[in-house]
């Protein structure tokens, strides 16, 4: 035998008392550590059914009698009667306050923060809207923009346009069809003119003009975008 073949078989053979070792302290940390791990798993297995049982048997009734409770203040909103959806009636409506406080953690009871959200700003009560619309959470992509234009509103409203500017901005964005952007895009635009930020006016303008020509604010964007060259001209001299 050659002494290359030789030496290519005795690392071969050390190759594998090497794993062989590996393999036999596998086996010691298992057997070491055998009952943590069973441990360990059971805690998962046992979270786990704890968290199906409860959506299954709690949160899946609950949601139930949330949308039961919810059905009549989605009329009394669509009806723009909001003291009533948000505080209830007489008739055995409990109200989105109630819905909310009794079946928060519901789908259902996330929906009333979004109505009762909406019901206090229609009312002119923004810091309650606020509170509501930012405890709202959607999974929808369209949607959760949407409110957090709403939230610029109610941001405006209460003399707080540098965080409603950004909150317009971030709707415009996300929600990017020719409904919506161009008139949250606008209500930034509007903001940046009161406070003599030409540059972020004729920008907004700009991008509603050739993103979403179609749309009526861009049938008057070159207005503002006229108006802050000439006010930026007329500011530099």
């Amino acid at each position: 035998m050659s002494s290359k073949k030789k030496q290519a078989e005795i690392r071969e053979e050390k190759d594998w008392q090497k794993i062989d070792s590996a393999i036999r302290e596998s086996e010691n940390l298992l057997e070491k550590y055998q009952k943590q791990l069973l441990i360990g798993i059971g805690i998962v297995v046992v979270v786990v059914c704890c968290y199906l049982a409860f959506k299954h048997f709690y949160l899946g009734p609950k949601n139930n009698e949330a949308q039961i409770a919810l059905f009549k203040g989605e009329q009394y909103f669509r009806a723009g009667q909001d003291s009533l959806a948000i505080y209830g009636d007489a008739n055995g409506y409990i109200g989105f306050e109630s819905i909310i406080s009794e079946y928060g953690s519901t789908d259902a009871g996330n929906l009333a923060k979004l109505y009762a959200g909406i019901s206090y700003a229609n009312l002119g009560k923004y810091d309650q809207a606020l509170d509501y619309l930012k405890g709202f959470s959607a999974s929808d992509k369209i949607l959760s923009q949407l409110v957090n234009g709403s939230i610029g509103d109610c941001l405006d409203n209460t003399g707080k346009s540098d965080d409603a500017v950004s909150y317009y901005i971030k709707a415009a964005k996300g929600v990017d069809n020719p409904s919506q952007s161009p008139i949250l895009y606008k209500k930034a635009g509007l903001i940046y003119r009161n406070q003599g930020n030409y540059d972020k006016v004729i920008e907004v303008f700009t991008i509603v003009k050739n993103q979403y020509m179609n749309s009526p604010v861009a049938m008057e964007a070159d207005k503002y975008i006229d108006e802050a060259i000439l006010l930026k001209a007329g500011g530099a001299k």
